[in-house]
This record gives structure tokens, sequence and C-alpha cells, in this order.
């Protein structure tokens, strides 16, 4: 994958918008993926209780967004 402001960062932070963690599985960063996805996923699902929502819907809002910019801004080590 290219540097910074590619086109592959920018498909994998579309990708990440619509699923946490699929840009960084599209980078072919295993472990951040599987962080972004179960951390967004466990929070979504905890505010779903409706008791937690006000703790648990800002906090996945914040991953997600966390996810999306780290997946645009990803930088290959050569």
């Amino acid at each position: 994958m290219a540097g910074q402001g590619s086109g592959g960062n920018v498909i994998a932070a579309i990708c990440n918008f619509f699923i946490p963690g699929l840009g960084h599985l599209v980078q072919g960063r295993i472990l951040g993926a599987l962080f972004y996805f179960i951390a967004v996923g466990v929070s979504y699902a905890l505010a779903a209780t409706v008791v937690l929502a006000i703790v648990f819907w800002p906090l996945g809002v914040i991953l997600h967004l966390i996810s999306i910019i780290s997946a645009a801004r990803y930088k290959a080590g050569d």
C-alpha cells in the first residue's frame, strides 16, 4: 500500500466508516482490526441496553472516529 493520503488509505477509512476495523484489515493490520471491531461493537451493544447508553454510546462513537482517522493516517513502515 502506498503512503499516507493514498487512495488505499481513503478506501480503508471508508471501510471503517461502515464496519469498524475493516479498513485496518484491508491495510493488513489484523490486531488493530480485531481491537476496533470488538471495542466499538461492545460499546454499541452496551449502549443498546439503554441503561448504559449515556456512557457507552459516546465511547463507541469516539472509538469509531478514532478507527476511521487511524486508517486514514496510516503510514506503512518500510
